[in-house]
């Protein structure tokens, strides 16, 4: 399955209480609960788009007094002066400046948080010591989502745009839909959008028509 490159309808709020535990998250969780454990106190949260890599991660940076860091805002030395978290690890423009964010917190003895796409064998840096280093940190991989926490998600998004789902548009979202939350949100946000731009009522052949044009975009 292609990743989803659609941006998200709307900016999403990370509450702790919003984010769907199951199974497939549930190492995650518990490793993010012991940062004095990981190796060289270095963890990376691997797993598909949407999966709730961005979620744990803020929630993790609120509990530990971290600093989130862009990818784009990570340029040059940084002085590290408390714990440190950063989405798309594996995307980052200037692998130098992750290769100088790595060697600083190690130096000032904090934790560093990391989210990504890949797991540290599969990123594609070039860079000899950066790919060492991020071989050397601890990394746990979010599964792909159990149906009990998609059928969660979905409820969770609609009740959050009060949005009424019969069931057969339930079925058709978790029957048509790939299997990633990312288009769930998505799915659910244009549902939203068609109700209130085209006055639509939201019915089975509305679900169907959106997700064949989301994934239409997906190409």
């Amino acid at each position: 399955m292609k990743q989803l490159t659609l941006p998200f309808a709307d900016e999403q709020i990370f509450a702790p209480e919003d984010f769907c535990p199951a199974p497939s998250n549930a190492a995650a969780r518990e490793m993010l609960r012991h940062p004095d454990d990981w190796s060289q106190r270095r963890l990376i949260l691997w797993g598909e788009a949407g999966c709730g890599k961005t979620h744990l991660l803020v929630n993790w940076a609120q509990a530990h007094g971290a600093e989130i860091i862009s990818t784009s805002g990570l340029q040059g030395v940084r002085r590290i002066s408390r714990p440190v978290a950063l989405d798309d690890a594996d995307l980052m423009p200037d692998p130098v400046a992750l290769l100088h964010l790595l060697n600083a917190t190690a130096e000032a003895g904090f934790p560093l948080l990391l989210a990504a796409r890949r797991p540290p064998a599969r990123m594609a840096y070039k860079l000899g010591d950066l790919t060492s280093r991020l071989r050397a940190s601890s990394a746990i991989e979010i599964r792909a989502p159990e149906d009990e926490l998609l059928e969660q998600l979905l409820t969770r998004l609609a009740a959050q745009r009060q949005l009424a789902l019969s069931i057969a548009v339930r079925n058709a979202l978790l029957l048509h839909l790939p299997r990633a939350p990312a288009y769930y949100r998505e799915a659910v946000a244009r549902l939203d959008r068609a109700g209130l731009d085209g006055h639509r009522k939201i019915t089975r052949a509305l679900a169907l028509e959106v997700i064949a044009s989301l994934l239409d975009d997906e190409g």
